[in-house]
């Protein structure tokens, strides 16, 4: 809930499903469970000022968002235990909190001003350090629509444990196109439990729930770098062939790669020769980069074991595959290990490699072994930063986030607010201008984020700072 001055608590109400849920309940799976101890996912886009008035434009968002949890259920519902130790959410279409505010001091210009994050954005964002696990005794999710001096910002706050980042991304995909104007959404969730992630496991919590794993009160700096399409396909060819483009090859490669052509492009450099099945992504080179940055601006020992840890989306790596819209998380962690020395003592190709194979190996044995390990040792999912060597890559510049459009023109920006953030923690947003772009939300110590600033091997890379 807004505490500053510049920002003013209009009205907080519940808003309840249009129509009345045919789900009585829904059981967490072991994807779900672990996520109890993480925080409400917080996310939200900035937009120009709608062509009608901001009364108008919350009254069509209640009306819209009634509408939307009539399809999503669950989220109008709550958690509970059974007397076995299992959670279920029971979609009791009890509702969530719609919050309206008003800061007619900050401007779009204040929020995407150059440098760090500027604070006022957590002010966009209700259930602030909330525990997934609250879900017991509060809503699933909440809406909070903020009028600025010359814009709207809608932010969503959802329970981590009732979904990951696609469904979030459905959900509210889904209520800016009802709220444009959708008679029928264009893609329906699918709320089936007859998964490899429904288990019989318990993980058993202290009274009172988990607590945070990670320390909340630690000094951090926010930025986001934008790398351009150029930047990242440039990037991709460095990790991919172990060099940077010449002058001679830059126009001929960087051509065939900005026409997805990569896979013509058979190419042998320093000895090292590359084709379409053992292709490191765009991503997976990015990861590298920033993995190698960071690592160095930490200034750790060479022995030094450093994580870099991502999140996968797991729906079309099982056998068979769960429907792309299956609601509520179907994510698994992977963790990609390296000495500080041995990362940085070689190139990015290396790197980019190593964290390539990893996720290429994460096929459906070893979804299925990761479920099956969890069942004998059910544990929380290991946000933070303890050793201070860590890397945790979240979200996904898959993920359709300037979809969002309520009906007057897609978002100029996505900004989140304070939850699941520590030393070292990174979100992938799709970049604006789209065409594989990529916006890094970076979460780092000051001492560490000044070091990368400074750092050329990816500033060379960095379009400018959001």
């Amino acid at each position: 809930m807004p505490s500053s001055p510049s920002f003013t608590l209009v009205s907080r109400c519940t808003v309840s499903p249009d129509q009345i849920s045919d789900i009585k309940t829904l059981k967490l799976s072991v994807s779900d469970i672990p996520m109890l101890s993480c925080q409400y996912i917080q996310k939200g886009v900035l937009l120009t000022s709608p062509p009608y008035s901001f009364d108008d434009l919350v009254c069509f968002l209640k009306q819209s968002l009634s509408t939307t949890l009539s399809y999503f259920p669950p989220l109008a519902g709550r958690l509970t235990t059974d007397p076995d130790g299992h959670v279920h959410i029971t979609c009791n279409d009890a509702g969530i909190d719609f919050l309206v505010v008003k800061s007619p001091n900050i401007s779009i210009h204040n929020v995407l001003v150059p440098g760090d994050v500027p604070d006022c954005v957590k002010q966009f964002f209700t259930f602030d350090k909330t525990l997934s696990y609250s879900g017991h005794f509060k809503p699933l999710a909440a809406v909070q629509v903020t009028e600025l001096a010359d814009g709207v910002f809608i932010g969503c706050i959802v329970n981590h444990a009732v979904t990951d980042g696609t469904s979030f991304w459905h959900f509210f995909n889904t209520f800016a196109e009802i709220t444009k104007g959708a008679l029928k959404i264009s893609k329906s969730p699918d709320f089936g439990r007859n998964t490899v992630f429904n288990s019989q496991a318990v993980l058993k919590f202290p009274p009172g729930g988990p607590t945070v794993t990670f320390a909340g009160d630690e000094p951090l700096r926010e930025r986001i770098l934008h790398f351009s399409r150029e930047a990242i396909l440039k990037l991709k060819y460095r990790a991919n062939y172990g060099c940077l483009l010449t002058k001679q090859t830059n126009s001929e490669v960087l051509g065939k790669l900005c026409n997805d052509s990569w896979k013509s492009v058979n190419v042998e450099t320093n000895g090292k020769v590359r084709n379409s099945n053992d292709e490191i992504s765009s991503f997976q080179s990015l990861c590298a980069q920033l993995w190698r940055s960071v690592t160095r601006a930490r200034k750790l020992e060479p022995t030094k074991t450093t994580t870099f840890r991502m999140a996968v989306n797991c729906r079309r790596r099982l056998d068979p595959k769960l429907e792309p819209y299956y609601f509520g998380n179907a994510i698994q962690s992977i963790p990609t290990f390296a000495s500080a020395g041995e990362l940085l003592g070689k190139d990015l190709s290396w790197a980019a490699d190593i964290l390539h194979k990893n996720v290429v190996a994460h096929n459906n044995d070893t979804v299925r072994k990761g479920v099956a390990d969890w069942e004998k040792q059910p544990r929380l999912f290991p946000l933070g930063n303890a050793d201070g060597a860590s890397i945790t890559m979240g979200s996904s510049p898959r993920f359709p986030m300037y979809n969002n459009d309520f009906g007057w023109g897609r978002p100029l920006a996505v900004r989140s607010g304070r939850a699941n953030k520590f030393d070292g923690k990174i979100s992938a947003f799709p970049g604006r201008d789209g065409n594989g772009s990529v916006d890094l939300e970076v979460v780092l110590a000051p001492d560490t984020m000044l070091e990368v600033e400074n750092d050329p091997e990816i500033m060379q890379y960095v379009s400018e700072f959001l």
